[in-house]
């Protein structure tokens, strides 16, 4: 499965070789954001504001804000797989979606440690090589608006964003931020309106967290017992 996946995920490094290199930045910098950054959406999302005409403060802001989750993999990979500290700063670097994802999607130890060194691994070396392809290719490519990649980093976006609407409500939170970004582009800066919207969905989750009854047994049977008297 981790083979498979790396496979995959790595073939999508093309597009964002291509796309960075359409949004103006040189091979090297595609190089490094794949090498140093190494997570997909951050990586869209920066030179999404990037081509937007957005400040590299910006970009490098909404980058940040999607990379959070991975601070939440790395706790769940580390309290799991418990790496001798001379491995963190690796393991950190190739925790991802589909390393976190084939890791905690295995029963045994043996077989958890297996699918993230396969996967984060994998994909690691794959995204890399065929963001220099794609790069290399986006250089060759001339004006991106004719070959379509204008509109290339929406699509992939919405390519992300689509298989986690399996539910009311995330599709209606992904309304929300839609209808919200669509107005402040208008009225704010290049860059900002993604900032907008995620401090927004940030808000929202943490008045959704504050307010949610605590969902525990004994409170479920206090509330049986309250209802019967």
């Amino acid at each position: 499965m981790g083979l498979s996946i790396s496979i995959a995920t790595g073939l999508y490094g093309i597009s964002f070789g291509a796309l960075s290199i359409a949004a103006g930045l040189n091979l090297w910098q595609t190089v490094a954001l794949s090498a140093l950054m190494f997570t997909g959406g951050s990586q869209f999302a920066f030179i999404g504001v990037i081509s937007g005409g957005g400040a590299g403060s910006a970009a490098f802001s909404a980058a940040s804000l999607l990379g959070v989750r991975n601070a939440v993999y790395g706790m769940q990979i580390k309290q799991t797989l418990r790496p001798h500290g001379r491995h963190v700063p690796w393991m950190a670097q190739v925790t991802i979606d589909e390393s976190t994802a084939v890791s905690l999607g295995q029963a045994g130890i043996g077989e958890k440690r297996r699918g993230f060194f396969t996967a984060g691994i994998g994909v690691y070396v794959l995204w890399n090589l065929f963001t220099i392809i794609g790069a290399l290719l986006g250089e060759r490519m001339g004006d991106p608006a004719a070959w379509g990649l204008d509109g290339a980093a929406v699509a992939a976006f919405i390519g992300l964003l689509w298989p986690r609407l399996t539910s009311m409500q995330p599709a209606l939170i992904a309304v929300a931020a839609a209808i919200l970004t669509a107005l402040a582009v208008p009225v704010s800066a290049p860059g900002l309106p993604i900032l907008i919207t995620a401090v927004a969905a940030a808000l929202y989750a943490v008045f959704s967290v504050r307010t949610k009854p605590a969902a525990t047994e004994h409170g479920g049977l206090r509330s049986v017992d309250e209802e019967q008297a």
